[in-house]
């Protein structure tokens, strides 16, 4: 298959590529970064700049401004907004004039397309409580779906806190634990919807194969888990000498209002779309998870 991807060189997109390129595969990658071509791999720098007459048969959408960069200052939340939207309206525009189009486009969204909603467990179909992250991700969504109007089919995925080695959120959770402090975040109740990044590319290379699938799909593990619930996990898999938890009101002060949208509440999200296509989780259990990336 030849593979358009926008955000090729992130967390996921990069594993992604690597994972597609070793199964003979062809992508081209849009970037902002000048790289170098391969045989099965080309970069481009502008969407507009493709050529009517190119064909790819699937398109993945994973182009967006980091949440969990830095504090959100108006700039910044408007460049996460921006990343998204511009490069996805964009995107569609391709798709409109392209002649030969691809047959599915896979975009990502995450769980905070649901807001906060406490102890509730969200599959695809639940309701939504609004706010920042869940703007976002509804507006992100709905522009995706313009690519139904050309015939494609859409897959939106619902991304929750993806972990693995080198990078990712486990680099800034892991460190405490690293230097031998335990902790949690506030109260600690809040919960942590997460998936192994190994899950995450096999869910994607799932969807892409399932020619019958689309709409929402919750890119999650079947066992979401609280922030103290994450805490004594990773103290099975890290030697640690104390439990420092952190205050809410200290997260408040040092990251603003993401720590309200991101780290001190959550979603208990599961992945039931999936589960009824049949695809099956290599890391259903953080214990496992954990065990395979730390060790």
């Amino acid at each position: 298959m030849h593979l358009l991807i926008t955000g090729g060189t992130g967390f996921i997109g990069s594993a992604l590529i690597q994972s597609l390129l070793s199964e003979g595969n062809r992508v081209t990658i849009f970037s902002r970064q000048t790289l170098v071509d391969t045989a099965t791999c080309e970069y481009v720098q502008s969407l507009e700049r493709i050529a009517e007459n190119t064909h790819f048969d699937a398109v993945v959408n994973l182009a967006g401004e980091s949440l969990a960069n830095k504090r959100w200052s108006k700039a910044y939340k408007q460049k996460i907004v921006a990343s998204r939207l511009t490069t996805t309206a964009t995107l569609i525009a391709l798709l409109n004039r392209l002649p030969h189009k691809p047959e599915v486009l896979l975009n990502a969204s995450a769980v905070g397309y649901y807001g906060h909603q406490g102890e509730v467990e969200l599959s695809e179909d639940a309701e939504v409580v609004p706010g920042f992250a869940q703007d976002l991700c509804q507006r992100w969504e709905t522009l995706a779906c313009g690519a139904q109007d050309c015939g494609i089919r859409v897959c939106r995925l619902r991304f929750g806190v993806v972990l693995d080695r080198k990078g990712g959120a486990m680099d800034q959770m892991g460190a405490p634990f690293r230097l031998g402090i335990a902790n949690w975040l506030g109260q600690g109740t809040q919960w942590l919807s997460w998936v192994h990044r190994q899950d995450v590319i096999r869910a994607i290379q799932f969807l892409l194969e399932r020619h019958e699938l689309s709409g929402a799909f919750n890119i999650t593990a079947p066992q979401p888990v609280t922030s103290r619930g994450f805490c004594e996990v990773m103290k099975r898999h890290q030697r640690t000498f104390i439990t420092v938890p952190i205050p809410a009101f200290a997260l408040r002060l040092l990251v603003g209002e993401m720590a309200v949208e991101l780290l001190l509440n959550g979603q208990c999200v599961v992945p039931t779309a999936l589960h009824r296509a049949g695809f099956t989780f290599l890391f259903p259990e953080l214990d496992t998870a954990l065990e395979d990336i730390l060790k």
